[in-house]
């Protein structure tokens, strides 16, 4: 049988995929079925993730999945500008010419993705770099923080993701980081995070 942690990963793994729509609600017995898992232990695992913003408990009808309103998504965003550009930063200071490599290696894969038309392989790599990024600062608080929010605004980044144009904004954007990165230079990275992180909150507030 599976145990809370298990459950709760792997839910919050398929929400992070987008394997369900917003207000869907989320029925136990299937979850319990899904999971090998009992039906006190799915409870658990929806509490944990309805305390992490991901899943709404409503009273007498069980759980959903929450919609996160475009407001919502701006102050989310706000937060995310400021701890990714701490990240950022911790990454230029502690850069190898390892994470250097695989940096540039990704930056080439965004733009032959850009130039290819290909905006969700685009959004795969542009999540990768995030993650490198966040590896290379080994700040595990921050970590966290980020990932809580991020599965929050899986709906919103995958729109963001598919306008037109909008890849080829954020190349050069991502480009600026890497290139800040590389120069172990922490306040040009802070600063070239925080422009791209401003660019997306710019772009959902133009949402039509």
């Amino acid at each position: 049988m599976s145990t809370d942690t298990t459950v709760a990963d792997g839910l919050r793994a398929a929400i992070l995929r987008g394997d369900f729509a917003p207000n869907q609600r989320l029925v136990e017995a299937e979850l319990c079925e899904q999971f090998d898992a009992s039906r006190f232990t799915v409870r658990s695992a929806l509490r944990d993730l309805a305390a992490q913003g991901l899943v709404e408990l409503q009273r007498n009808r069980g759980a959903r999945i929450r919609e996160i309103t475009l407001d919502e998504a701006i102050e989310i965003t706000q937060v995310r500008m400021v701890v990714e550009g701490l990240v950022a930063a911790r990454a230029a200071e502690l850069a190898t010419d390892e994470d250097a490599a695989e940096l540039r290696r990704i930056g080439g894969d965004m733009r032959e993705a850009v130039s290819a038309g290909e905006p969700l392989l685009y959004s795969e790599l542009n999540a990768r770099l995030h993650r490198k990024v966040r590896e290379m600062a080994g700040h595990g608080t921050a970590q966290r923080i980020i990932e809580e929010l991020r599965g929050q605004m899986v709906r919103h980044q995958f729109q963001l993701s598919l306008r037109p144009g909008r890849s080829a904004v954020s190349l050069r954007q991502h480009e600026q980081i890497i290139e800040a990165v590389i120069a172990r230079d922490p306040a040009a990275a802070e600063a070239a995070m925080r422009g791209h992180i401003a660019s997306v909150i710019d772009a959902l507030l133009d949402a039509p």
